[in-house]
């Protein structure tokens, strides 16, 4: 079945000879010839820069401690293309999505659409066989042309951190963060907005002035809810339904905190019956696949023996500065592998990294889009100690690693994939 699947998956790339075209008219057309699913679902929309995965996999385990049904719709996948596809809190099968690829496939009669916009006509037409569950979407590039703004109405639109990424698909006048908060947030739906943490007042306060004339309710970070750290991990969280005090959850980071928070602030507001032991239950049951996962064990893990593995797949100048916070409040020595798609800002983000021991740099197995690991280490001379080599498995090898030393592997999710399917 998985060979079947790959299939379909192959005649979906040849579909359009882009990868990315932003435009809404053939999803919005294949979406008529479907019956327009996306009218008849509740939708939690996600949009920004960073933190979406991991703001959306808070919101959900948060639900599901309520016993609320969701559907899930993030991208892209870390490991299998399954990920993407999660209704009534399961995943679906392989036979599952080949069934719901060919239903699609057979109604679009090879007309053009890209790759992405095809699989979000597919989680719509799906997602409208569940009429009462929620719906948490995560958008893609940007939000005004992404395939998944085509929803009449949503229950609320949550903007997560924005920062500089994606700039080869804005005109080179035009890749500034001004034009990136425009294109996020302008076209934002009437009903409630929740605006996160932003990395700095200017982007707060551009995305304040996109949204002026937004008639949605509008909840900021710092004004209508903040968190705070507490010394054991712990945090408090306050909105305007009062303070709670919480447990440490169970993933890596402060800018964790900062991505739960907002979950809390959106869940509290939409007056889904959620009590605090639910929030307190699921912020330590959060999968976060990708996102400082700790690699606890396996083939991998049994090459770095007693040191400890965490794979992050921060690939963008905010990622790269948060990342950074975290990796400072450890006292220990840090190794970095890196791998990066081509399209981005590599000495910027390395630029960020302080005080780590040895970077290795490495080729992304099955991306045709990525840089190569030795263009990489040239790119990163301004560090003393930088090695290239060839696979995940030699750079882990390679590296001599103290008692206590971490080992940190980062630069893009699809190198966190490879990470996971070689463990």
């Amino acid at each position: 079945m998985r060979m079947k699947l790959q299939k379909i998956l192959s005649r979906f790339q040849k579909l359009h000879p882009k990868e990315i075209d932003l435009s809404l008219d053939r999803i919005k057309n294949l979406c008529a010839k479907l019956g327009n699913p996306q009218d008849k679902i509740k939708a939690i929309s996600v949009i920004g820069t960073n933190g979406k995965n991991s703001t959306i996999q808070a919101c959900y385990s948060i639900l599901k401690e309520a016993q609320i049904n969701c559907n899930v719709y993030t991208s892209p996948h870390i490991i299998k293309i399954n990920e993407r596809f999660v209704f009534n809190n399961k995943e679906l099968s392989d036979d599952e999505l080949a069934t719901l690829f060919e239903k699609v496939e057979e109604i679009n009669k090879n007309q053009p659409i890209t790759f992405f916009e095809i699989l979000t006509a597919c989680f719509f037409y799906k997602a409208a066989e569940y009429p009462d569950n929620i719906n948490l979407v995560e958008s893609g590039l940007f939000f005004r042309f992404d395939a998944t703004n085509i929803l009449k109405k949503n229950l609320a639109s949550i903007i997560t951190s924005i920062s500089k990424d994606h700039l080869d698909w804005l005109p080179n006048s035009e890749q500034t963060i001004e034009r990136i908060v425009f294109e996020k947030t302008s076209a934002l739906l009437d009903s409630n907005i929740i605006i996160a943490k932003q990395n700095n007042k200017p982007t707060m306060n551009l995305i304040k002035k996109t949204i002026k004339k937004n008639k949605s309710n509008k909840i900021y970070y710092d004004e209508e809810y903040y968190f705070k750290k507490n010394e054991d991990n712990s945090f408090y969280f306050k909105d305007e339904k009062g303070g709670l005090e919480l447990p440490k959850p169970n993933i890596l980071g402060q800018f964790q905190l900062e991505n739960i928070s907002t979950a809390i602030a959106t869940l509290r507001l939409l007056n889904l019956e959620i009590k605090d032991n639910h929030i307190k239950n699921g912020i330590q049951k959060i999968n976060s696949l990708g996102r400082l996962q700790l690699i606890k064990s396996g083939k991998l893990k049994n090459l770095a023996k007693d040191n400890s593995i965490i794979i992050s797949g921060d690939h963008n100048e905010d990622g790269a500065r948060v990342l950074n916070e975290y990796l400072s409040s450890l006292n220990c020595n840090k190794h970095l592998i890196i791998g990066m798609m081509n399209n981005k800002d590599h000495e910027k983000y390395i630029s960020y990294f302080k005080n780590i021991s040895s970077i290795t740099t490495v080729d992304i197995p099955n991306q045709p889009n990525s840089i190569s690991g030795k263009k990489l280490k040239d790119k990163f001379k301004n560090f003393s100690n930088v090695n290239y080599k060839e696979s995940i498995e030699g750079a882990i090898k390679s590296k001599k690693l103290k008692h206590g030393d971490l080992l940190l592997i980062t630069g893009s999710l699809y190198l966190c994939g490879e990470v996971l399917n070689l463990n």
